[in-house]
Order: C-alpha cells, then sequence, then structure tokens
C-alpha cells in the first residue's frame, strides 16, 4: 500500500488528505509506544497552504481510533470549520493554537503526558545529559512552568515566549511538547526525549543506591547536540528516514488509519 492518498473522499484536496494521513499514522504510533494518555493529548498539523487552519483529534477518540477522516479541521481560534458532529480539547487549541500561529515551521505540534516525560519535567534541570538520546536536547529544551490546566487564552503569550525557537518544551508538572517541521519530526523527538527521560529515570533509581553516574563534559555535549541539529551530511532532519519505516510498520498491521 504505497499510494500515501488510499481512500482520499473526493471533496478533501490531495495536500490535505496527505496531512490527515500523516496525522492519525502519528496518533497510531503515540498510541502503538504506550505514549498516549486515553481521550487526553493532543497532535496537530498544519494544514497546507492555510497558516491559520490546522487538524486536531476529535475529543472523546483513543489515539489508536484515530483515522484521516476523523480528524476536525479548525482554526487558530478553536472554530470547527468542517461540518461534523465532534468537537476538541479546549486545552488542545490553547497550546496549538498558540504555537502554529507564531512560527511558520510550527507545521505539527505533539503533547502528551508520558511517566517518564512528566517525572523529568519535575526535575530542576529537567532531561540531563546522561545518554546519547539525551544530547538532542542539551541546552535545546524550554520549560514551561505549570499554571493549572491550559483552558485559558491569556496563556498562550507565556507558551510561545517559553518555547521561544525551542523545538522541545517541558510543561512542568505536566508533560512534553514537541513541534516539528513534519508529523515525523514532531514524533521522533518525543520518541528519543521519551528513552532519554526512561534512561535518566532508571540512572537516578541506581544512583540512589549508590552507583556513581558519568556525565560527559558540556564541550563533548555540545558538540554531540550539534551534529543531531546542524543536519550535516548523513544527519537529516529527525523523523526524514525513519517515518515511511512506520507507515510501512502500520500498513503491516492494518491500514485503517488512512480511511
Amino acid at each position: 500500500m504505497n499510494d500515501h492518498y488510499f481512500g482520499r473522499p473526493a471533496h478533501i484536496p490531495e495536500g490535505e488528505w496527505k496531512a490527515r494521513v500523516d496525522l492519525a499514522a502519528c496518533y497510531r504510533m503515540v498510541a502503538r509506544l504506550g505514549m498516549d494518555d486515553l481521550i487526553y493529548n493532543h497532535i496537530s498539523m498544519r494544514l497546507p497552504g492555510h497558516e491559520d487552519q490546522f487538524l486536531l483529534n476529535p475529543y472523546g477518540f483513543l489515539f489508536e481510533e484515530i483515522t484521516a477522516s476523523s480528524l476536525v479541521r479548525i482554526d487558530i481560534a478553536g472554530n470547527k470549520l468542517d461540518d461534523t458532529p465532534h468537537t476538541v480539547n479546549k486545552a488542545a487549541f490553547v497550546i496549538h493554537g498558540a504555537i502554529h500561529k507564531s512560527s511558520h515551521d510550527a507545521v505539527c505540534v505533539l503533547h502528551t503526558h508520558s511517566d517518564a516525560s512528566v517525572a523529568v519535567s519535575c526535575q530542576e534541570e529537567g532531561l540531563l545529559p546522561l545518554s546519547q538520546f539525551a544530547m538532542r536536547f542539551y541546552k535545546r529544551q524550554a520549560f514551561h512552568g505549570y499554571e493549572g490546566v491550559a483552558i485559558d487564552l491569556d496563556e498562550q503569550e507565556r507558551i510561545i515566549r517559553h518555547l521561544g525557537d525551542n523545538r522541545v518544551m517541558l510543561m512542568r508538572n505536566h508533560g512534553i511538547l514537541t513541534v516539528g517541521r513534519t508529523p515525523g519530526e514532531a514524533f521522533m523527538l518525543l520518541y528519543y526525549f521519551e528513552r532519554a527521560a526512561r534512561i535518566q529515570l532508571d540512572l537516578q533509581a541506581a544512583a540512589a543506591t549508590g552507583a556513581r553516574l558519568i556525565v560527559p563534559p558540556h564541550d563533548v555535549c555540545e558538540k554531540a547536540a550539534r551534529q543531531f541539529w546542524e543536519n550535516k551530511g548523513d544527519i537529516l532532519i529527525a523523523g526524514e528516514r525513519e517515518w515511511p519505516a512506520f507507515l510501512r510498520q502500520l500498513d503491516r498491521e492494518g491500514a485503517d488509519y488512512r480511511q
């Protein structure tokens, strides 16, 4: 099943349908790896050619149920633009609308409450440079203080300011937010952060029993971070190589996300 637009309804343009398929796949991959949170959390994707419109999950659906056609098209104020009975989570458009309207590169915005990312968000320094997975985020993680459930529009300005130019932000005592130029990038940033966070928690548990942790020096950590982010040589934008493989994997298991 190599046709990325398989099953496209006639009334939906090809560009939008491709975005819907990719976003539905992103929801399925987050669920497949156990990083979802029931019907909560959200992943959004800006519609091609529409800076002020993006897709969100219908509130009440599990991530494993999301399909291309079930996604809801809204504007940055949260107004539905589709004839659909489904609603969206208010916190979703408060958080995602803020980022989409503030950055042209914010094509896909992913927010989860995985156990490991929540635990690390509660630590003052956030993710520590304890593994190669973590080096990607060395001095490149933002922090947003907890303000309660994110349903107040005035929080948007602070979310934008705290994120800055970063593509990953820990929302204190809450979870993680990743920003991608593609859904593949947003997903892989989440994946690598989650791996690093789990390793950190395991190492901290070991340290509590007396094990000594080895932290590379600043210069080495910074070198590794630049290697990940400067896209030189064989290093691509996160997800460019992995994303097609994920789609093939999902298709082998069942391509209903494309419906």
